[in-house]
């Protein structure tokens, strides 16, 4: 079994998408691909300053902390730094980008496989490098990736769409999945789907249908609905199976 590690850049994921995201799924994703999972660090700001002087944000942020923990994750804090310009303006900075990569270079010898999670471009040259050194390195993110990031690792997978992930209001079972086709015309297109954790568990072949679509409660015109494909949207749903086998994204 191949020995791999997960580096997750927490503040990239939380602002892009991932607030809420299930820690222990993405473990599951990485041992989907015939990994054990050796490292799991996640890198995250701390403003020690805030939480030693508003109880109940630093209440939220151990909680926060502790949750993560819990699923089995080694945080790496880098404490956020103030700073004023020439015209005395506060500026706040805490960037752990370095620290995840060069934990991801020394960590890797011993590893066959890396996880990244984040869509920040700057991490394009650390996955050149750990490319080159014989090692498979997959991306996780949500909105916001780099294009070029996402084209340079070995296999890129979608936090919205990978399941479990992303919890469902309620916590009802939901599918989620992008517009790869549409006939505005007609309005109706096709989903692509992720129906597991391995690779090839896509679907290309969902039916969706306009009547099936609705945004805030209320029905979409032809236009929209086809924007929905140029925009990448991400479309939550029920999937049920035909009466001729195929399947439709309904609700």
């Amino acid at each position: 079994m191949l020995k791999g590690g997960i580096f997750l850049d927490m503040e990239n994921l939380v602002r892009c998408g991932g607030w809420g995201m299930r820690y222990s799924a993405v473990k599951d994703l990485v041992s989907a691909q015939g990994v054990r999972v050796l490292r799991a660090n996640a890198y995250m700001a701390i403003d020690r300053l805030r939480e030693s002087g508003d109880p109940e944000y630093r209440r939220k942020k151990e909680g926060y902390r502790t949750a993560i923990r819990g699923a089995g994750f080694h945080l790496v804090l880098k404490e956020v730094k103030r700073y004023r310009d020439s015209e005395g303006e506060l500026y706040m900075k805490a960037n752990a980008d370095l620290d995840l990569a060069v934990d991801v270079l020394l960590q890797s010898e011993n590893l066959d496989y890396v996880l990244l999670g984040s869509g920040d471009g700057d991490f394009l040259r650390l996955v050149r490098a750990i490319q080159s050194r014989g090692k498979r390195i997959d991306l996780i993110s949500f909105s916001n990736t780099s294009t070029e990031l996402r084209g340079e690792v070995d296999y890129y997978f979608s936090g919205y769409l990978v399941p479990g992930v992303l919890p469902s209001p309620g916590d009802k079972v939901r599918m989620r999945g992008i517009m790869h086709y549409v006939n505005e015309e007609k309005g109706y297109g096709f989903l692509t789907v992720r129906t597991g954790y391995g690779v090839t568990d896509v679907r290309d072949d969902v039916f969706c249908h306009i009547t099936k679509v609705s945004l805030n409660g209320r029905d979409l015109t032809n236009e929209e609905f086809a924007q929905l494909k140029t925009r990448d949207a991400v479309l939550e749903f029920d999937m049920v199976h035909q009466d001729d086998g195929k399947l439709m994204a309904t609700n």
